[in-house]
């Protein structure tokens, strides 16, 4: 079979729901023509942009497991690697070239430094007359998504209104795999050198596992998510966004469960809670697109560029190895170096307690998120990170600081999760796990507060008022 079609394969790692994928498929086989797949793996770009070992170790993985898939399909999959994205238009064109093909299809991605990749290939095949076609993956194309007078929402609320109202209106059925186009490849054995270790016990890289944890969690949990998802004990989240950040999820799938777990227990699925957080993912991807100047650790609110925040490597460490003193802190930093993940309610926690009390400055907190984490999707981490320092769009009130010792007895009552975490602490009784007594950190070996919550919080709120006028 003649192949004149390519795709181009990112951070899109599925068969299904895969609109470059499958366009592509279409459009050959209506000539009679067939596809072929390529990934561009560039591990010193990742380095270049603090992501995990533990992402690129699953993305690895599931490489392997879409390229069985498509072999059975037909496909061939090809890897040709480069260092950084400015190879790429060279070494893309060179491929074209060499194999006649005649077409390129990618889906779109959204940073700065991926669309000026993408800019740059296409810029390149035109000059040999490749044509290249660019799909959306979003259900709902940010740019879209705007209010009445044309402009970008900066704020959640209103945002989410719009989003539903024109997610009424879509058609949300998962785009099929490609059609088998030729008879079974042999299975591919990928050399992948850049390959790293990662918790594949907890994050499987195989695709029917992913689409599995989805049925699960929407059939089981979805219904209660709103009244467990803040307790880091329970097993309450989807524990997703790994697959999610890598592609091999994609969002009409995720909606399609939404969609028919609500209509089976005969709910609205507008008010389905972990809807919001797909909305929330979205939001932050309209935001780095409408306002590129995100991508270049800037903040929105520019005037909180006047923070002189404080620079305590100390502090820093002890933030980062899960030793400030504070156990629900701790604990979260430990289960984000141990596993590549952590609780949503404790990125809350963790990010607040560098941002206000550590007066830290926010930007060295959200690298070394993306530096541990295996879901770090870099609009969403920016966004969090900006909500918690109050100086993005939509943030957090600055004068709202959590209480790290409160919010341990809220979320984690019976310390039970600190246990699992901080085991130098796990024999204090309920009461004291949250904040111990100096004596009963000398005995367990664990660290004093490396801050004053009180005179850390009030310190903060002035900062942050001396802003005002600017």
């Amino acid at each position: 079979m003649k192949i004149t079609h390519l795709v181009w394969l990112r951070n899109d790692l599925r068969c299904l729901d895969n609109p470059a994928l499958y366009f592509a498929s279409l459009e050959a086989n209506s000539v009679k023509e067939g596809i072929a797949v390529i990934i561009t793996p560039t591990p010193a770009q990742w380095v270049q942009h603090n992501e995990s070992d533990a992402k690129t170790g699953l993305r690895a993985g599931l490489i392997k497991n879409l390229a069985k898939t498509l072999a059975t399909l037909g496909i061939p999959l090809h890897i040709l690697e480069a260092k950084t994205f400015d190879q790429l238009p060279d070494i893309i064109t060179e491929y074209c070239l060499s194999n006649n093909i005649k077409h390129l299809w990618f889906n779109r991605d959204l940073p700065i430094h991926e669309q000026q990749r993408d800019k740059a290939v296409c810029e390149q095949l035109q000059k040999h007359q490749i044509s290249a076609h660019v799909k959306a993956t979003d259900i709902i194309v940010p740019q879209d998504v705007l209010s009445q007078q044309g402009t970008p929402f900066k704020v959640f609320t209103p945002f989410f209104n719009r989003w539903v109202g024109m997610l009424a209106q879509q058609d949300i059925t998962p785009l099929p795999a490609p059609e088998k186009q030729a008879e079974a490849l042999p299975e591919p054995n990928l050399d992948l050198t850049w390959e790293k270790p990662f918790r594949d016990d907890l994050w499987p890289a195989d695709h029917d596992t992913a689409k599995q944890k989805l049925w699960q969690f929407c059939h089981h949990k979805e219904h209660h998510y709103q009244e467990g998802r803040d307790y880091p004990i329970e097993p309450a989240t989807s524990t997703l966004s790994p697959y999610l950040a890598l592609g091999a999820l994609g969002p009409r799938q995720c909606l399609e469960a939404i969609f028919y777990t609500c209509n089976q227990e005969e709910r609205r699925w507008q008010d389905s809670i972990w809807l919001k957080e797909l909305a929330w993912r979205d939001f932050y991807r309209q935001l780095m697109l409408h306002f590129p100047f995100l991508c270049k650790s800037q903040p929105f609110k520019t005037e909180t560029n006047a923070l002189i925040w404080r620079q305590n490597e100390e502090e820093f460490q002890a933030w980062c190895e899960g030793r400030t003193g504070f156990p629900i802190v701790d604990a979260a930093m430990r289960q984000l170096n141990q596993t590549g993940w952590m609780h949503n309610r404790l990125r809350m926690v963790a990010a607040s307690f560098f941002t206000k009390l550590m007066f830290a400055d926010w930007r060295r907190g959200e690298a070394y998120f993306m530096s541990k984490l295996i879901d770090g999707e870099f609009a969403a981490n920016n966004g969090g990170w900006q909500w918690s320092a109050s100086t993005g769009c939509d943030a957090a009130p600055y004068f709202r600081v959590f209480n790290p010792t409160r919010q341990s007895q809220t979320y984690d009552k019976n310390g039970d999760f600190i246990r699992r975490f901080v085991p130098e602490i796990a024999k204090l009784d309920a009461k004291s796990i949250h904040d111990p007594k100096p004596e009963q950190r000398k005995q367990c070996h664990y660290p004093k507060p490396i801050i004053d919550y009180k005179p850390a919080r009030l310190a903060a709120i002035e900062a942050f008022d001396e802003l005002k006028g600017r």
